[in-house]
């Protein structure tokens, strides 16, 4: 038996027996599934988000993220930064997850903490096992999974940093938490810059205005 979840670009058929994070695993690479499905697996709970993507508070920042750390980690060439798509799943954290962002060092794949998951057809679908960062943008819609329950999961799976954003007001929310004894820490911020030590940089994002008024973010980074 399917369930029936109209969403916002369509229909979505779910399992009713999706229970498990294999079962999750199995249904989201479906052919039944579209690729920009937006779900996740939280320890035995499956969460679509079904709401429009807003375009400068989500898709922007978004933006910002890929341009710095993207070029960060090629420039570097010690890992590689993921823009959102990309299936993160970790069996300790009974997880299944789509984050915003997502960066593994080359040391990590090396030693397995991080392993490439191929397709049943093609290429390389998942990522499984322990990232190095983990980055949630807040949405309307994501406000408890991102701050509540995915922290908690995501400190299980072994993620070394998790950066949350908020920016769907002024003056945004810009998180570096990390690895503590049992939960994350925020990162010790100073005049707005907080450091990495994923990347040995400090970061800060800003909000400025483009020339017809609308907010324009800029990840920025500096040593510290």
């Amino acid at each position: 038996m399917m369930n029936t979840i109209v969403a916002d670009t369509g229909t979505v058929r779910m399992p009713i027996t999706l229970t498990t994070l294999d079962a999750f695993r199995e249904w989201i690479h479906s052919d039944g599934v579209a690729e920009d499905t937006r779900a996740c697996f939280l320890d035995g709970e499956v969460w679509i988000d079904m709401s429009t993507e807003q375009l400068f508070s989500h898709n922007q920042v978004k933006k910002a993220l890929t341009i710095t750390l993207g070029g960060l980690a090629q420039s570097q060439g010690t890992g590689r930064y993921m823009p959102d798509g990309i299936l993160y799943s970790n069996a300790t954290a009974n997880l299944g997850a789509k984050p915003d962002g997502a960066y593994f060092s080359f040391d990590s794949v090396r030693s397995e903490r991080v392993t490439f998951i191929g397709g049943a057809k093609e290429g390389v679908v998942e990522l499984e096992g322990s990232l190095d960062i983990v980055i949630e943008v807040v949405s309307n819609s994501s406000v408890k999974k991102d701050t509540k329950k995915q922290p908690k999961l995501y400190f299980r799976a072994g993620v070394i940093e998790y950066w949350l954003i908020d920016a769907r007001r002024e003056p945004l929310s810009f998180q570096i938490l990390q690895r503590g004894a049992n939960k994350f820490q925020s990162a010790p911020e100073r005049d707005g810059w907080l450091k990495s030590n994923v990347f040995g940089l400090e970061f800060r994002l800003v909000c400025q205005l483009d020339p017809v008024g609308q907010p324009e973010f800029v990840l920025e980074s500096r040593e510290g």
